[in-house]
């Protein structure tokens, strides 16, 4: 169960309790404690393209005992694989040195997905486990879509009924904003009241779809009248709001995949919308940061949420190696040597250390942080004051092993 770091403390002071684990920090009892008390917790999801909210929830108490935002890195997969794509390319075309083109013959198994949208799934499925075992999770919670696609495509027929409701409105006017960042589309201007806007008007034959939708304040909204978009001046609004909102479509495409993964672990599940996360953070009036999403995702949300003491913690998902045999320019040669064999020493790249450094060599004192390892045994670690390099490996010891993710404290 997550307790305060008071009491953490006073367990390893008085011999109770040892280091399990450096981040996130965990610790484990040396005996079992039959007075202990463990409720069971409420871990929430709020998927992102780019980053992503956790949160575990005490449901009785509506305590938030811990929360992370995860960085993904699947936009730097994606342009690493262009990049190779580009090079291959190259050698093809020059008949250098290649490899035959293999993309006729693959075959992609069942529920294949991009690896940029592989990556962003696995983060969240790996915290997932990893909570699971550090916690007393008894439930899942997660945002499924990032708006309900039933009621943006057909608000005005079938989904009549579906809309009514506290919930009106809202995933219309959320995708909204998020597609014309917050802003008039006509006069560009930011904080102040939106109002949704028909590009071609209702009188002039518009429909209440989304693509024929856009937002605008309210002195451009009467101005604009009866008139389309072109005719007042903005044509390429037609095109604009045709396409699609890129994060959004990221979301929805692993869905289904995500949603796979967490079954897997035979917890209970609860999914819900985008929609519903905004409703909940208004009604408790509670700022808009992507744990505190998390926090509010699913409608067994308590009516009070207790998160002003937590600290979140900030990880970024980076890769564990790097597979290239050397470094190439832009023409796709060579211009490093290969890679060495591997040194003698065990410390890898992304390793937590603490090195303690004699005041007769340089850049003395303590250092903690993550390891940048090379293989002549002068590493370079950065600290929260900044990057000390030149530390030898004999003065460092291993605090934290690297699992492909670096951590920090908001």
């Amino acid at each position: 169960m997550p307790c305060t770091p008071a009491r953490a403390r006073l367990l390893l002071t008085q011999k109770k309790a040892a280091v399990l684990r450096r981040c996130p920090f965990t610790l484990i009892l040396y005996e079992d404690r039959p007075d202990a008390v463990v409720q069971p917790l409420r871990l929430k999801i709020d998927p992102g393209s780019r980053v992503s909210g956790l949160a575990l929830v005490n449901d009785t108490s509506g305590e938030v005992v811990w929360a992370a935002e995860v960085t993904h890195r699947g936009e730097q997969i994606r342009k690493d694989l262009q990049k190779r794509a580009a090079v291959r390319r190259g050698r093809r075309q020059r008949h250098t040195w290649y490899r035959p083109a293999r993309h006729l013959n693959r075959r992609r198994p069942t529920g294949w997905i991009p690896p940029s949208l592989e990556s962003r799934v696995r983060n969240i499925e790996t915290w997932t486990q990893r909570l699971i075992l550090r916690a007393p999770v008894g439930a899942l919670s997660y945002e499924a879509v990032r708006f309900d696609t039933q009621a943006l495509q057909n608000p005005e027929i079938e989904g009549t009924q579906y809309q009514h409701g506290t919930l009106a409105g809202l995933e219309v006017k959320e995708y909204l904003l998020l597609k014309w960042g917050h802003r008039c589309a006509y006069c560009g201007q930011t904080g102040l009241p939106l109002q949704v806007e028909h590009i071609l008007p209702k009188i002039r034959g518009g429909s209440n779809r989304v693509t024929n939708l856009t937002l605008a304040c309210e002195r451009c909204n009467e101005k604009k009248g009866s008139r389309t978009a072109a005719e007042f001046g903005f044509p390429h609004l037609h095109a604009q709001a045709r396409a699609p909102l890129k994060d959004a479509a990221v979301v929805n495409s692993t869905r289904r995949v995500l949603h796979q993964r967490l079954m897997r672990t035979g917890l209970p599940i609860e999914a819900s919308s985008g929609g519903r996360t905004k409703w909940n953070r208004r009604e408790r009036a509670i700022a808009k940061t992507h744990w505190l999403d998390a926090a509010n995702v699913g409608p067994s949300t308590p009516a009070r949420l207790l998160f002003q003491n937590v600290r979140p913690w900030l990880i970024s998902a980076n890769r564990r190696q790097d597979r290239q045999l050397c470094l190439i320019n832009a023409l796709g040669f060579p211009r490093s040597k290969p890679k060495k064999k591997s040194p003698k020493h065990d410390f890898r790249t992304g390793d937590i250390v603490r090195a303690l450094v004699p005041a007769y060599l340089g850049n003395p004192g303590l250092h903690v942080g993550r390891l940048a390892a090379k293989a002549n045994g002068a590493f370079t670690i950065t600290t929260k004051q900044g990057k000390v390099t030149d530390i030898g490996y004999h003065y460092c010891t291993r605090l934290h092993h690297a699992d492909g993710y670096s951590y920090l404290i908001k």
